[in-house]
């Protein structure tokens, strides 16, 4: 049991470090797009690319269609979505 939670506690880690490096792609400039969340400083905003996903877009397709996008970029979008849905605290509006 030992060995499992450690090898369970070391793959969270890498996970959440992984993440982090994925974050970093994802920058926040007033400058660019209104100050909406973009890749790498471009003007490819994260809601462009989860746009693109969402009408069935694939990744291919995504990378094939914006040559300056990496695939990274993509997964970045997807980390800085999965992170904003982490909320801790639901504030009842009705």
């Amino acid at each position: 049991m030992f060995w499992l939670a450690l090898i369970m506690g070391v793959r969270i880690l890498i996970e959440n470090r992984i993440m982090e490096n994925l974050l970093d792609r994802i920058t926040l400039n007033p400058n660019i797009c209104h100050g909406k969340p973009t890749i790498r400083n471009k003007r490819y905003t994260v809601e462009l690319i989860l746009d693109l996903m969402t009408s069935g877009m694939t990744e291919k397709e995504i990378l094939d269609d914006y040559p300056a996008l990496e695939k990274e970029d993509i997964y970045a979008c997807l980390a800085y979505a999965a992170k904003l849905t982490k909320t801790k605290t639901y504030i009842r509006t009705a």
